[in-house]
């Protein structure tokens, strides 16, 4: 039976949630377009606005500022291209990382076809985007600024709070990717001066197809909508709110908000014992910095082996060789080159991501996995 590590990707679904979605999807009482005026659509809207107060909770929100998405990719498409345009008079300069997510990096693309300038930061050899870069960046015409609070590669941790202290001080929005931050780090957008972020329910144990977007009333209000044809959400994501998948996002992320503690507590004992283990083999190298990461995620390079031949050696064990959205693509992990490291190191990533239902013995047993894998590995094409 395959072991399952990689909850970076995507996580299992919580029975609760999977419960709760099963009976909006069965419930006669919640089988109505919730936007409709009858006593039917008022029911399935009331549960629609509790699942909102609920995503609004897990990040120090308010309900109103949440807005219904597809997944982070369509929540930071909206808010890059969304707040870009919208304050465009006021200035067309962006400044992210070079690390970041591949739809922030695209949607940064798209904005400079239409006439906007990127400024894309490198990392220090730990993966860290340091304020100070990021003060440097910033020029009289810059309007946002978007960083991930967790990388979803290497797991590492960027300072938001001081990001979003320099961000208000000179007046500029800041934008945080926070799918992998969510339910793992502490996020409160008021403490970290954050205007926009953007969340995915399958990052949280939730179902796939649905994420938020978080808009600050008191700094953005607004932004311009990337999609037209209907007035829902407040006219910024037309379309149908699919009623079961915001419920199972809104218990997903009250349970996410009553378990972080506890399940940090629990992942970091196995997350180190897991390195532990592989890193005793010779040529096994830690992808990020040491201690300034989040409790689920171990991105380790392994030298003198190919990427895809070390995935099918271990292929007893689900683990990603890179990010989830780049699976498909052979070339090295740019977010790994940033750190120094070379085109083979880089190619020979693997990344182990645990999750709630990651036990000890899974753990030990994935060190048994890569040790045996690399040691043949190395048999049959020694280094050179």
């Amino acid at each position: 039976m395959t072991i399952y590590l990689d909850h970076a990707a995507a996580t299992p679904v919580d029975r609760a949630v999977a419960a709760a979605m099963c009976e909006a999807l069965t419930d006669p009482q919640l089988q109505a377009n919730p936007a409709a005026t009858h006593a039917a659509g008022e029911a399935a809207r009331g549960r629609v606005e509790q699942a909102r107060a609920e995503v609004a909770a897990l990040i120090g929100a308010a309900a109103g500022e949440i807005v219904w998405t597809s997944g982070a990719t369509e929540s930071n498409n909206l808010a890059l291209i969304g707040a870009a345009r919208l304050r465009a008079g006021r200035g067309r300069h962006l400044v992210t990382a070079a690390s970041e997510h591949a739809s922030v990096l695209a949607a940064c693309d798209e904005l400079e076809r239409q006439g906007f300038a990127v400024t894309r930061l490198p990392t220090d050899p730990m993966g860290i985007v340091e304020p100070a870069v990021v003060a440097a960046a910033l020029r009289p015409d810059t309007t946002l600024v978007s960083l991930m609070q967790v990388n979803n590669e290497t797991g590492v941790v960027q300072d938001i709070a001081a990001i979003g202290t320099l961000c208000r001080e000179r007046g500029v929005l800041l934008h945080v990717d926070a799918a992998q931050a969510a339910g793992r780090e502490a996020i409160d957008v008021r403490a970290l001066q954050v205007d926009l972020l953007s969340l995915s329910a399958h990052k949280m144990y939730g179902p796939k197809g649905i994420g938020a977007l978080f808009i600050s009333r008191e700094t953005v209000r607004r932004v311009e909508p990337v999609l037209v044809g209907g007035g829902q959400e407040r006219g910024l994501r037309p379309g149908t709110v699919a009623t079961h998948q915001v419920i199972g996002m809104g218990v997903a992320a009250r349970l996410a908000a009553g378990r972080r503690v506890e399940d940090c507590a629990r992942l970091v004992p196995l997350r180190e014992a897991l390195w532990a283990g592989v890193s005793r083999l010779p040529g096994v190298f830690l992808n990020g910095h040491p201690q300034r990461r989040a409790c689920h995620i171990l991105n380790v390079s392994v030298a003198g082996i190919e990427g895809e031949s070390l995935l099918h050696a271990l292929r007893e064990l689900a683990v990603s060789s890179g990010a989830a959205c780049a699976a498909e693509s052979a070339e090295p992990s740019a977010v790994l080159r940033l750190l120094g490291r070379s085109p083979e190191l880089a190619q020979g990533a693997i990344r182990f991501s645990l999750g709630r239902v990651t036990t000890a013995v899974e753990v030990a047993r994935a060190v048994e996995v890569f040790v045996t894998g690399v040691e043949r590995l190395r048999r049959l094409a020694p280094p050179a």
